[in-house]
């Protein structure tokens, strides 16, 4: 039998034990309907979720809400939305309960006398030009003076087919800015002409990934395992898929064999009551999806089909190292 001592060396057994102490338990939440963006292919706005139901605007009940999720076992609240920055009220209800991620497009500035230490994620979408085409302006010029040298921000770089041969640039202004950058790929849920992947754009966009990671260490944070998953659909020769998604609101779940699934995962709607089916939308097709969150939860939740080899669980440990840096629970 294969037990994780017999698989690793003292250098990656002190590693794993780093991240086995951790036990995140996250949930998700639309912090309100509304946005200062409508960006072409968020899938909140795509599949109507921002109608789903009416935001709660009391914000007692926003902070008694986060008291009963604590209770039930949450230790890291994903806020999105819409955009989280514009009820920041809401925000604080959980930053000052419990860790907290606030993913944003960077356009308003977190006060970081209010907020020293929030985990931010800053969306950013291709270049200037692809920018400008799905999301009608170039954020990064703005998100980019708003947290230049922030320690606790980082671009979630979404890569679109048309960034081949040209995500170097954007890497280099982001490490120029003081800021770090993880990579995933655009999921082009509306459709729009020339932003969806063919399976050679997949195989280019790995192979470049994989060098900016070679080439910005120190800004870049990802793993050449997670590239291989997220550009492949494919993980130990498992295809991703509604089947096989992990990141399922768990009172909803009623797949039939269950899959490995997060703990308690609910992801809910900002009226604190209806449940969203999954981490992204319904109207999503699940074997395209290219969320890099699933993906990289779709890895975590299987460490037991890692530990066929030493290589496979070295490659899990480094999906667990780069998710927990990403949301602070370890330095980056």
């Amino acid at each position: 039998m294969k037990t994780i001592s017999s698989l690793l060396d003292e250098h990656w057994h002190e590693r794993y034990r780093k991240i086995s102490r951790l036990n995140i338990r996250s949930s998700i939440y639309d912090v309100t309907n509304r946005c200062n963006l409508r960006c072409k292919g968020c899938f909140f706005f795509s599949s109507n979720e921002h109608k789903a139901a009416p935001e709660e605007t009391d914000v007692a009940e926003w902070e008694a809400f986060v008291d009963r999720e604590m209770e039930r076992g949450v230790n890291l609240a994903i806020l999105i939305g819409g955009e989280p920055t514009l009820c920041l009220d809401r925000v604080e209800a959980f930053y000052k309960r419990l860790p907290t991620f606030c993913a944003s497009n960077g356009l308003i500035k977190v006060p970081r006398d209010r907020f020293p230490d929030l985990m931010v994620g800053i969306s950013l979408w291709g270049d200037e030009q692809d920018e400008r085409v799905l999301r009608g302006r170039d954020t990064f010029a703005i998100s980019s003076k708003n947290y230049e040298g922030d320690p606790y921000t980082y671009y979630l770089f979404t890569i679109t087919p048309k960034q081949i041969g040209r995500t170097e640039r954007i890497i280099r202004k982001i490490r120029d800015a003081g800021l770090k950058v993880h990579m995933q790929l655009l999921s082009n849920d509306e459709g729009v002409s020339g932003f969806s992947w063919k399976p050679g754009e997949l195989t280019a966009i790995r192979a470049e990934m994989d060098a900016m990671l070679d080439a910005y260490p120190e800004t870049v944070i990802s793993s050449k395992y997670y590239h291989e998953v997220i550009t492949t659909g494919m993980m130990l020769g498992r295809p991703f898929g509604w089947m096989e998604c992990p990141s399922v609101t768990q009172p909803l779940d009623k797949r039939d064999p269950a899959p490995k699934h997060l703990t308690n995962f609910i992801r809910w709607a900002s009226d604190l009551k209806t449940m969203h089916r999954c981490c992204t939308s319904e109207t999503r097709d699940c074997s395209t999806c290219k969320d890099g969150a699933a993906h990289m939860s779709w890895v975590m939740v299987n460490k037991r089909a890692h530990m066929a080899s030493t290589r496979d669980l070295q490659n899990w440990i480094e999906v667990y190292e780069m998710f927990a840096k990403l949301y602070k629970f370890l330095p980056w």
